[in-house]
């Protein structure tokens, strides 16, 4: 056994387990975390699972508002990317796709009230990106932040006692920590091995997304998503295919074997209809299904899930990746402050509290796309419907929310019943300051909550409230270029608001927000 305790152990270095280690680091500089990672050198990204076209991902609105508070959008995206980024989605011409069938970003109505507690920034819209830029980012910041990282370390399991936890490997060491959280993706050996329950729905589909060398002589396969008789194809840059069909219907290809450009063939002619299409040579193919599960609970104890460990569903709109970034802002900064005693264990609950319910929201938004994309009449009614919906203003402006996740939000609503202000659970605008102090993206990158008042004046018994918490949160009185109406918000480490009013701060619900969140003021 490793003599060290550590505070936190996390098994995966993929961009959740990295994110979250970062967050841990961000929030206090003396907290121990030892990130597991089977591969033997968690750096390298020079492969082509993690490079375009295989390895992209696409990052929503939420995420790239992540990104950007910690300052990785421009490592993630590219600085070339981020300068051409667009509040008006005329502009930028991309606002996404439901099942394959495309937003038009002309529609999208922003006045509409889903849009209300938007405002123009690096993180508003949403950008492809790969699992090798965000890896290397992650990394790189969690190295720079002195997170250990090490390779070559096959998780098999997970033991907890009242103390700590002890994590198994196949050539029989042992790691202990205090906490740990499994990161290990969607055949999550901790999930597996500490028996948390994993329900949901089967594989109905299967689907491959391949590089090869395609004859094509008369230009049979169309560009872009195609809906067949048996099935669906997505032709994408030159060589880069995508098929999807039901499993009952063939797609049955043993997925442990290598795929052959015979066998692919066999599928891509079955798939397309097209008999005329040849392949040539295959370099590269992966496969995957519409298998939707989430674990029933994300924490035993001391042992978390987050990211594919703790919920997969079908690759359809980058949601995975995103989801897996919101659970490790969720989760970070709580688990720093419960390590270093500054809040009660009682905020971990507050973890799947917040992030089970997206979970489950969006493994719902993937079952909804499968429904929609499978070749019986019944589906193809059902996607004849959902154009004519998308191709209303209404509906394009409904649907692109729902895409770049704007549309969710925490349920923090408080036992007595009290109504909080409608933004308190969204992620806060990225408001704009005056003083060429910049926007509150930046601002947040210390990882610290803030507090922000609105005005030319600070208020003095407000800004004496604060005090009691000004290790772990700073309070600005500015003006902003867009206020949206407010006097003042409470807003968390991780850009989620706590608390809002438009008049008068009731310094008691402040007070009772700050140790809500936040933990008893320090003496």
């Amino acid at each position: 056994m490793s003599g060290q305790v550590y505070d936190v152990l996390i098994a995966g270095a993929g961009p959740v387990g990295l994110l979250l280690a970062c967050e841990l680091r961000l929030a206090a500089s003396d907290i121990s975390v030892l990130v597991l990672e089977r591969d033997a050198d968690p750096s390298n990204t020079d492969t082509p699972w993690k490079k375009a076209p295989l390895g992209m991902r696409g990052i929503n609105t939420l995420s790239a508002e992540s990104l950007d508070r910690r300052g990785l959008l421009d490592q993630v995206i590219g600085e070339q990317m981020l300068s051409k980024r667009s509040f008006n989605f005329a502009e930028s011409g991309f606002s996404g796709h439901f099942a394959g069938i495309m937003f038009d970003a002309s529609l999208v109505d922003r006045s509409n009230p889903c849009w209300k507690y938007k405002l123009p920034g690096p993180g508003f819209s949403p950008s492809p990106s790969s699992l090798e830029r965000i890896v290397n980012a992650t990394y790189q910041r969690a190295k720079d932040l002195g997170v250990e990282v090490l390779g070559g370390i096959d998780v098999t399991g997970a033991t907890q006692d009242g103390e700590g936890v002890v994590v198994h490997t196949a050539d029989e060491k042992t790691f202990r920590g205090k906490w740990l959280v499994g990161c290990d993706g969607g055949r999550s050996k901790i999930r597996k091995g500490a028996g948390f329950e994993f329900v949901g729905t089967d594989a109905e589909l299967m689907g491959w997304t391949v590089l090869c060398d395609i004859d094509d002589p008369n230009n049979s396969l169309q560009r872009g998503f195609t809906r067949t008789p048996t099935g669906l194809y997505l032709k994408m840059l030159p060589g880069h295919i995508g098929t999807m069909e039901p499993v009952a219907a063939g797609g049955t290809f043993d997925r442990t074997k290598e795929l052959t450009a015979e066998e692919f063939q066999v599928i891509l002619r079955r798939v397309s209809g097209c008999d005329d299409v040849s392949v040539k040579s295959l370099q590269l193919a992966s496969s995957y299904t519409d298998r939707a599960m989430q674990a029933s609970t994300y924490r035993k104890d001391r042992i978390f899930l987050a990211g594919d460990s703790a919920h997969i569903h079908a690759p359809l709109g980058g949601q995975g990746m995103n989801a897996g970034i919101g659970d490790a802002m969720n989760l970070g900064w709580k688990l720093a402050a419960v390590v270093q005693g500054r809040s009660s264990p009682d905020l971990l609950d507050t973890y799947e509290r917040e992030r089970h319910p997206i979970g489950a929201w969006i493994t719902e938004w993937t079952r909804a796309q499968v429904a929609t994309m499978k070749p019986d009449l019944s589906s193809r009614a059902v996607a004849n419907l959902v154009k004519e919906v998308i191709a209303t203003r209404d509906g394009a402006t409904l649907m692109t929310a729902r895409f770049m996740g704007v549309l969710q939000r925490y349920d923090l609503s408080l036992e007595d019943g009290e109504l909080l202000h409608q933004i308190v659970g969204f992620s806060v605008p990225d408001f704009n300051f005056l003083k060429g102090t910049g926007r509150l993206g930046e601002k947040l990158r210390s990882g610290r909550g803030i507090l922000i008042e609105f005005g030319d004046q600070e208020q003095t018994e407000l800004k004496s409230l604060c005090d009691g918490w000004s290790d772990r949160l700073d309070y600005v009185c500015e003006r902003a270029k867009d206020e949206l109406g407010f006097r003042a918000l409470l807003v968390r480490p991780d850009g989620i608001v706590a608390w809002a009013t438009e008049g008068e701060p009731d310094l008691a619900a402040v007070k009772a927000s700050l140790s809500r969140w936040f933990g008893p003021k320090s003496e």
